[in-house]
């Protein structure tokens, strides 16, 4: 009975590391690999006239299996604005870098920034534009922020959801 104990205690013992290890992955892990997937969804957009239309959204997030890069797209429309952002991500150790491109007005730069948890907080330049971008998602729920003082795009949120 003593031999059933010990090998029960120490099977339980290995379980429950074993569990503690997959939880501290899973917080310490790539806050990219939360994102992956097709999102969809709607927001607003304030234009530097002070006019803020409606947008309609999608985006898709394509991490490595070690969500060490990604790569991303989102596109919105309202009745008279567009945009297309294509981007390139590395995480490491709680940051994050890259490049974008925006195609409907031939913008492109860089991107710099944090990303811990569900949360990203970014800073992508370029020679013609400076924005300052927050995502924070959730589960299947995804909020996006994005500033842009002093350009046509004043500020964009949008709310989506993953597909």
């Amino acid at each position: 009975m003593h031999a059933f104990r010990a090998f029960w205690q120490a099977g339980f013992a290995s379980v429950a590391l074993f569990a503690l290890s997959a939880a501290s992955f899973a917080q310490d892990g790539s806050p990219l690999s939360l994102m992956a997937g097709s999102w969809s969804g709607s927001g607003t957009i304030t234009l530097s006239d002070g006019n803020r239309e409606r947008l309609r959204c999608r985006s898709n997030y394509r991490p490595d299996a070690s969500g060490s890069t990604m790569q991303l797209s989102l596109s919105c429309a309202s009745d008279s604005y567009k945009f297309d952002l294509s981007s390139n991500v590395q995480y490491n150790n709680g940051q994050i870098s890259g490049n974008w491109s925006e195609a409907s007005r031939n913008a492109a730069g860089t991107l710099t920034g944090s990303a811990r948890g569900g949360q990203v907080e970014a800073r992508a330049e370029g020679q013609t534009f400076a924005a300052f971008i927050n995502l924070n998602t959730r589960g299947n729920r995804q909020n996006v922020s994005i500033r842009s003082p002093g350009s046509t795009m004043q500020e964009v949120a949008i709310s989506m959801s993953r597909r």
